[in-house]
């Protein structure tokens, strides 16, 4: 791998305190009252009036009926005329993506790796102030989606939580080889630096434990061809089903949940045979395939934006030859989803952001609605299903005493009108105002 000189860190240093000047700060110490007009504590089950949220030290302490007044030395943050939910979940996105195909071809033997930092720094941003105070990164520089995911925890950098995987493991010449289509030259050299490609099980166990060795806090594999690589041969199974097993198996010996990237459906099967946690995309699932959902408790992440992005971009001849025929494919995915939506196979929200432009993530709701959800089972797809399928239940996903202040308000009723999670009016992070009024939370005179 190339070394980058000591001017790109120099420079990348000089961002970062930049960015950091560019956060909100959090509220002063003691106790913060957020008094809703509406408030959907627990997606799934019906609102509340008029509430009072009380938050200490970055966590609810409590829910109160009514709007309680603030004593002295308590901030009250006004959302009396406003609907107030939890932080929203993002459970597929891509922090590295710009939502244009073309120009990363164009421009990838350009940028380094502090380029493309900068990038995910500036994704992260977008998608906290969309209301997303959680995603799980499925596919990034691992390295720096790792020190990206720090950074925010540490409060440097505004951003959402991150659950991130690192590199997605394939097979040679699969989905997940980005060696595909390369001149020879970069290909071999590409190819030859790549520790997510796998073959046969034991060399795939390996492959999950070298993504863990960089950071990953979830593995994720390609069990099928996927639209959007370069290289021709549809959207079939690529890996077998030995080496998704070892896949599977490796990732849980060491507590870590696996998402299988999965279009066809003999690919889909042979995931939830393995084991899987969840199916991301799920385009040709069938009646087995549902019943392998319900058997074994696994989710599908539907991912319904990334289609209709790329199926825009095919048009616009963004996309590869090869990438634009597997694209047609995809458009398949409709009939199926609202099948597995009329079973009651298990849905968490996620959208491929990165694909189409990070935080636009909200634009996946009305598709969900679209396919057959009621908007209250969309949001909870989105909160509680999402947090449960990361194992973080305990943490977010409800407003509700001991849990981190993700909060998350809109003017309209997303319950009636679920494209009312599009313009996003308030965003608290762990106690942190992000956005208030519609606008970017700025700093007190004093603290700049």
């Amino acid at each position: 791998m190339r070394r980058t000189g000591t001017r790109g860190f120099g420079r990348f240093a000089i961002f970062l305190a930049g960015a950091a000047l560019a956060m909100p700060v959090s509220a002063a110490e003691g106790v913060t009252l957020i008094h809703a007009g509406r408030l959907l504590d627990r997606p799934g089950q019906a609102p509340r009036g008029p509430s009072t949220i009380v938050i200490r030290d970055g966590r609810i302490a409590e829910v109160r009926d009514g709007i309680v007044p603030g004593s002295q030395g308590e901030k009250v943050v006004d959302l009396s005329d406003a609907f107030v939910l939890p932080g929203l979940i993002d459970m597929h996105v891509h922090l590295n993506g710009r939502g244009n195909p073309l120009q990363a071809r164009m421009d990838g033997a350009t940028r380094d790796a502090e380029d493309v930092l900068v990038t995910m720094a500036v994704s992260a941003r977008d998608t906290v102030e969309a209301g997303f105070t959680t995603v799980r990164d499925l596919g990034a520089p691992p390295r720096g989606i790792r020190a990206l995911r720090d950074a925010i925890e540490r409060g440097d950098l505004p951003g959402p939580s991150i659950v991130n995987a690192g590199q997605m493991i394939s097979s040679t010449a699969g989905h997940g080889d980005a060696s595909n289509g390369l001149r020879e030259e970069f290909a071999d050299a590409v190819h030859a630096h790549q520790v997510n490609i796998c073959n046969g099980p034991d060399d795939c166990r390996r492959a999950v434990r070298e993504q863990m060795r960089l950071g990953a806090l979830v593995i994720k594999f390609s069990a099928t061809g996927g639209a959007t690589s370069n290289i021709a041969g549809g959207l079939g199974q690529q890996l077998t089903d030995e080496e998704m097993k070892a896949i599977v198996d490796a990732a849980h010996a060491w507590g870590r949940k696996v998402a299988a990237h999965a279009h066809g459906v003999d690919g889909i099967k042979a995931a939830l045979r393995a084991g899987a946690d969840s199916i991301e995309h799920g385009t040709f699932i069938d009646d087995e395939a549902i019943a392998l959902f319900k058997k074994n408790g696994a989710y599908l992440v539907p991912t319904m934006l990334a289609p209709v992005t790329t199926a825009q971009q095919a048009k616009a001849g963004m996309l590869s030859a090869a990438a634009a025929e597997k694209v047609g494919e995809g458009k398949s995915a409709i009939p199926h989803h609202r099948a597995a939506i009329r079973a009651g196979v298990r849905i968490a929200f996620g959208t491929d952001s990165g694909i189409s432009r990070n935080g636009q993530n909200a634009l996946e709701f009305a598709l969900l609605v679209d396919r057959g959800m009621t908007p209250a089972a969309a949001i909870e797809a989105a909160t509680v299903n999402a947090a449960t399928l990361l194992g973080r239940e305990g943490r977010i996903g409800t407003i509700e005493a001991g849990k981190d202040a993700d909060i998350v308000a809109v003017r309209g009723d997303p319950l009636s009108d679920v494209r009312a999670l599009e313009q996003m009016w308030f965003v608290m992070k762990r106690g942190t105002v992000i956005k208030s009024g519609g606008e970017r939370a700025s700093f007190p005179p004093e603290k700049r």
